[in-house]
């Protein structure tokens, strides 16, 4: 398993992140300034392109922040893609059971370990050739981590967890209660027990294990489960809430400001 300091929180000291879904360099650049450990580029539900997304990741360059990319699927093609235009994390999603992810670390290293194509001339991920060493060494720089979010996922956290070069296990709540049958109520006490189970055999096999949590009360859970990388909300989430109370404070009114599931 690859070593990332971005996976180096500890339960004590979790390393904490924000999503990012406007889809906007600018933003992108101005969260990942603000002191947040890592920031997601997320490809699945925000509307980012492999240009947005290339955009996004030289604005965070300038930054402290580790930026982690989410692509839209966990198939190849898109895994290839993503790596070549610099990404060196992938939040790889509805990873389902071991096949898939050893056919996603597979898709994610250069042979003989891997399967992934030799574009590299042609790639950011190189400086389009000028990194003479990226061949040699871009398998130890590559990082995948996979996103538990169903029922038969949690059925098969050992053999996940266990799988080499799956460098981290991502519970994503949102998804795992919907397809245990309880939309959009992520503190359910089923689904919970099922988080804790999953950071519970994902940390025996050596593991680090995160996150996203909508709320306080969900961030503290993920702590007392001993999650060492946290995102504690979202850069949509931030503007929407931040313009819900400026504009509650001038209004003179008393607005609720809906807390965010996701």
């Amino acid at each position: 398993m690859n070593r990332h300091p971005f996976l180096e929180g500890s339960r004590e000291c979790p390393s904490i992140g924000l999503w990012l879904g406007l889809a906007n360099p600018y933003t992108a650049e101005l969260c990942a300034t603000i002191g947040f450990g890592w920031v997601l580029i997320d490809s699945e539900h925000a509307p980012n392109t492999l240009q947005t997304v290339v955009s996004q990741l030289q604005a965070i360059a300038a930054t402290p922040a580790t930026p982690v990319v989410r692509p839209p699927t966990s198939q190849p093609e898109a895994i290839k893609r993503y790596l070549d235009i610099g990404a060196h994390t992938l939040l790889l999603p509805m990873v389902d059971g071991p096949e898939q992810a050893t056919a996603a670390v597979a898709a994610a290293r250069y042979p003989p370990e891997g399967t992934r194509g030799v574009g590299s001339a042609l790639a950011r991920a190189s400086g389009w050739g000028q990194d003479t060493e990226y061949l040699s060494t871009a398998n130890n720089r590559t990082f995948v981590i996979a996103q538990i979010e169903s029922p038969q996922a949690v059925a098969s956290i050992d053999d996940i967890a266990a799988v080499d070069g799956i460098d981290a296990i991502f519970i994503g709540l949102s998804d795992l209660a919907a397809t245990m049958g309880h939309l959009g109520e992520p503190t359910h006490v089923d689904v919970l027990a099922a988080f804790r189970y999953v950071a519970q055999r994902a940390h025996r096999a050596g593991k680090p294990v995160g996150t996203l949590a909508g709320s306080e009360q969900l961030a503290e859970v993920a702590r007392v489960a001993g999650c060492q990388f946290i995102a504690v909300g979202t850069d949509v989430g931030l503007l929407a809430r931040g313009g819900a109370q400026l504009l509650s404070t001038h209004r003179r009114t008393n607005r609720p400001v809906q807390p965010a599931a996701y």
